[in-house]
């Protein structure tokens, strides 16, 4: 079966508004950064979203963000986002911080049709309240539930028409546990081949799990490093302050 669709616009077309979408990417990376634009131009509200990051300024979920796209997000990392610390402050967006593993792991859970986990990440902490503890071998642990969601929006290095994806590198992340929590898993690839140029054994997210597949006309990837690398400097002798 041919996956591919013309462009990201028709692949988002029937995304409705308030739907929970899961989003690929760690930082800047492995971002669905032209899907990501089509659902911006689509313009659709009421929308929960299930990230590791969210964006920054201008680029990636941030751009979702300055639309008012977002009703509620969950997620690991947001602190590179000003616009967000002002909505949540606002209470116009409602935040659920998760644990980078246990959010890798509830994603994965959601995938493999496991309802909940143990874990003894945040016992004794906010991340814990409310959520059922059980001592098993002595150790205390608490309850966490899988995460599942209506649509994945990821990125992939390669892909075929049939959907059979491989990753580069650390752009990999969270884009194959999430391609398999969703309903329905919409995919960017830099790069389209025919079924069979693959090998078999690089594929790490199999077709079965992609209902649509489009190549992404822009790719900015910006690089963290490079601002890190300019602090550096700063720091060294004879830098600017």
């Amino acid at each position: 079966m041919n996956k591919v669709v013309e462009s990201a616009d028709v692949a988002v077309a029937d995304i409705l508004p308030g739907s929970t979408i899961m989003l690929g990417g760690f930082g800047l990376c492995g971002i669905p950064e032209n899907l990501i634009a089509a659902l911006v131009r689509r313009g659709i509200t009421g929308l929960h979203t299930i990230s590791n990051n969210m964006g920054v300024d201008g680029f990636g979920m941030g751009l979702m963000l300055e639309a008012g796209m977002i009703a509620s997000h969950i997620g690991s990392y947001v602190g590179e986002n000003r616009r967000l610390e002002k909505l949540v402050i606002a209470g116009e967006l409602d935040l659920t911080l998760v644990p980078q593993g246990t959010l890798a792991e509830r994603i994965r859970a959601g995938g493999a049709g496991i309802p909940a986990f143990y874990t003894p990440t945040g016992l004794g902490t906010i991340v814990a309240e409310g959520k059922e503890t059980r001592e098993i071998d002595g150790r205390s642990y608490v309850m966490e539930t899988a995460l599942k969601a209506d649509v994945a929006l990821i990125k992939a290095w390669k892909g075929d028409r049939l959907g059979n994806l491989v990753y580069r590198r650390t752009a990999r992340n969270f884009n194959p546990v999430m391609a398999t929590a969703a309903k329905l898993t919409i995919v960017e690839v830099e790069e389209l081949v025919e079924p069979g140029e693959l090998d078999p054994d690089a594929i790490v997210t199999p077709g079965i799990y992609v209902k649509r597949i489009i190549v992404g006309e822009h790719y900015a990837k910006p690089v963290e490093s490079r601002f890190i690398a300019e602090m550096k400097a700063k720091q060294q002798p004879g830098g600017v302050a």
